[in-house]
């Protein structure tokens, strides 16, 4: 897999790559007991979108933010997106 500079600055991050991004959810995610299938209804998005972003092909920023809302991440974490 290969990450894009495009994707690196579509995700309007300050610091974290795409990847770190994508494990931070993937984290937040598991310790939830949420499954990828269960977050998709949950947030409203697909389970194709959110395995894009676990993996750090696309992490656009409102996804991102929709994930972590749906998984009550503390903003901290949304601070370092």
């Amino acid at each position: 897999m290969t990450i894009s500079t495009n994707n690196a600055a579509a995700s309007g991050n300050s610091g974290m790559p795409p990847v770190e991004i994508g494990e931070a959810v993937k984290r937040f995610r598991e310790a939830s007991g949420y499954s990828i299938e269960d977050l998709a209804v949950t947030c409203g998005l697909t389970d194709v979108e959110i395995s894009r972003i676990e993996t750090g092909e696309d992490v656009d920023p409102g996804r991102v933010k929709r994930i972590a809302a749906a998984l009550q991440m503390p903003a901290s974490v949304l601070d370092s997106l």
